[in-house]
């Protein structure tokens, strides 16, 4: 579950490249789910993770005739950022949401950045999106039990009057002060192997619940927020 494509000024999947290969082991045979992306076709944004990804033998599950059968097929998924409203929305219509939790429940090994990082949590209301499209319903993958919000930043424009992403997220812990919500900084992912969950990557992430902001570091250990 990476935070995000690139990280600063870095070519795109470039630093996340080492920890996809890792994490696939050998697989090569790897099929990609664009839904995500709005301001680009299906077939580009398919072919940019491709030249991204040189080594892999990457499919867009846009081009099966049956794209159920092809995720039955899949040795592997990856699942790219844009709007997550759209990529939510996209897994409803083609009927592969609850097709994908299971093949995930099996083992099936996963990869999203940003958007395709967001839907792995128990719903998608902790995304940065605006509701361009309205999806069925709010529960996404629910890979976690938690809440996910990529790209996190403590950043505040010069000027800028509107509320922090903190103030945003905590807006979400006063209403639902049991759920944790995980912000994970850009070049920062969640590792999720069996029952172990590990922060990557060189930047603290931060778990907020109820009232309570808490700085997690590198290398640590959250598995008990799969609880």
């Amino acid at each position: 579950m990476l935070s995000s494509s690139k990280v600063g000024n870095g070519g795109y999947l470039s630093d996340a490249k080492p920890s996809i290969l890792t994490h696939l082991n050998g697989l090569t045979d790897v099929t990609f789910i664009p839904y995500a992306g709005v301001s680009v076709t299906y077939d580009d944004y398919t072919q940019a993770v491709a030249d991204a990804l040189p080594m892999l033998n990457i499919k867009g599950i846009h081009t099966f005739e049956q794209p159920q059968e092809a995720l039955a097929s899949s040795n592997a998924i990856l699942v790219g950022g844009g709007n997550t409203f759209a990529l939510l929305d996209m897994l409803y219509k083609t009927a592969l949401l609850a097709p994908l939790q299971q093949r995930l429940a099996q083992g099936l090994p996963y990869i999203g950045w940003s958007a395709g990082s967001n839907i792995c949590g128990a719903t998608l209301r902790t995304t940065n999106d605006m509701p361009i499209v309205e999806p069925p319903s709010f529960n996404a993958l629910g890979v976690v039990p938690f809440q996910l919000n990529p790209h996190y930043t403590d950043f505040v424009a010069p000027g800028h009057n509107g509320e922090t992403r903190q103030q945003r997220i905590q807006e979400f812990t006063q209403l639902n002060p049991t759920t944790p919500v995980v912000g994970i900084q850009e070049g920062s992912a969640l590792l999720l192997k069996g029952q172990t969950l590990t922060l990557e990557g060189n930047l603290p992430a931060f778990v907020f619940l109820a009232d309570k902001k808490t700085q997690i570091e590198q290398g640590a250990d959250l598995s008990h927020l799969l609880a």
